[in-house]
C-alpha cells in the first residue's frame, strides 16, 4: 500500500479540472492506498458548508479519506463554517506529511 498526499490549490468554481480532483482522490484511495487531501489557497473553497462542492468533500470524508484545510487560506477567505470532518491544519503539518518516508505527492 502506497501513501499519497494530494494537494489542491485550485478553485473548482473557476478551474474546471478541479471539479474532477475529488474523483482522482477517491480512485487512489479505492486502490487500497493511504490517501490524504490537503487544501490550500482557493482549494479550500469547497469545504465551506453549503457550497456547491461541499458534498464532494463530505463524500471523501465518509469514505475515510483525511481532508485537511490550510488555516491561513481559510482565514484569508473568511471561511469558518466547515464541512463536518474537515481538519484545520497549517503549513508545518503539510511539510510533515510531505517528508514522511514513502509518501507520493501530487500538487494540483
Amino acid at each position: 500500500m502506497a501513501k499519497y498526499l494530494l494537494i489542491e490549490s485550485r478553485d473548482p468554481f473557476d478551474s474546471l479540472d478541479s471539479q474532477y480532483f475529488p474523483e482522482l482522490v477517491q480512485g487512489i484511495s479505492d486502490r487500497g492506498n493511504g490517501t490524504v487531501l490537503f487544501l490550500v489557497q482557493n482549494g479550500v473553497l469547497p469545504v465551506r458548508k453549503g457550497s456547491k462542492y461541499s458534498e464532494a468533500m463530505s463524500r471523501l470524508i465518509r469514505n475515510k479519506i483525511k481532508v485537511l484545510a490550510d488555516s491561513f487560506s481559510l482565514k484569508e477567505r473568511a471561511i469558518s463554517n466547515l464541512v463536518e470532518g474537515v481538519e484545520i491544519a497549517d503549513m508545518d503539518r503539510l511539510l510533515d506529511l510531505l517528508l514522511e518516508p514513502g509518501t507520493k505527492a501530487i500538487w494540483h
